[in-house]
């Protein structure tokens, strides 16, 4: 059974003429286990799909489910317990808190999430899998941007999610980078059984995934 699920979801922002269909008719899915890309253009659809499948906002008709279990019915309470339990994020402005260093950023996510991260040893482990053990004393201001974006999947990974959410994780980075950073989610989806989901535009990416979803003006295709 796939992790998630999207059936026939459509999003419609305004009312009237000024009316958008930022998605029509999705249906999408992905294994633990996986990497999917969704690629497209800007203004495809890519973040508003990205925001459903994470709980972040609901559509206007169809069925999002995780594990099973309709999600686009829960209250915003059960959303942010989804969220925090289920579905980590890895966000193009990476998301790290400025006045805390490495070590604490995960300190923080226990006192935001008691239960369920990932042990010292699991992180110790995962920090050597990243390449990052020697920068847990220092700020993200003395991290480059490479470096920033390797904690910040450390981070979304030590809550233990089941899907791993990443928007555009490689815009900004060279092919070498391309190259670690396409290894290092495939390399953590297959050693940790996570559903890595993509939303990218870029195709130095395809390589590294088991499926393609290719989106355009709100639809989405099956490409792999």
């Amino acid at each position: 059974m796939a992790v998630i699920e999207l059936k026939d979801v459509t999003k419609v922002f305004g009312t009237g003429s000024a009316q958008v269909k930022a998605l029509k008719d999705v249906n999408f899915q992905a294994n633990k286990g996986e990497v999917v890309l969704i690629m497209g253009p800007s203004g495809a659809g890519k973040s508003t799909f990205l925001t459903i499948a994470g709980s972040l906002q609901k559509p206007s008709s169809g069925l999002v489910s995780i594990n099973g279990k309709d999600i686009t019915k829960l209250s915003a309470k059960q959303s942010n317990n989804l969220r925090l339990n289920k579905v980590g994020f890895v966000l193009q402005a990476y998301n790290l808190v400025p006045f805390l260093n490495v070590q604490e950023q995960f300190q923080l996510v226990d006192k935001v999430k008691k239960q369920g991260n990932l042990s010292k040893e699991e992180l110790t482990d995962l920090l050597k899998q990243l390449g990052i053990t020697d920068l847990v004393k220092k700020y993200p201001n003395e991290l480059s941007g490479g470096q920033q974006q390797r904690v910040a999947i450390a981070r979304a990974l030590y809550a233990n999610p089941e899907i791993l959410l990443a928007d555009e994780p490689t815009a900004s980075l060279d092919s070498k980078n391309v190259e670690e950073v396409g290894k290092l989610f495939k390399d953590l989806a297959k050693s940790h059984e996570k559903a890595v989901m993509l939303v990218t535009h870029d195709p130095r990416l395809e390589q590294y995934a088991d499926h393609i979803y290719n989106m355009m003006d709100g639809k989405m295709a099956k490409k792999k």
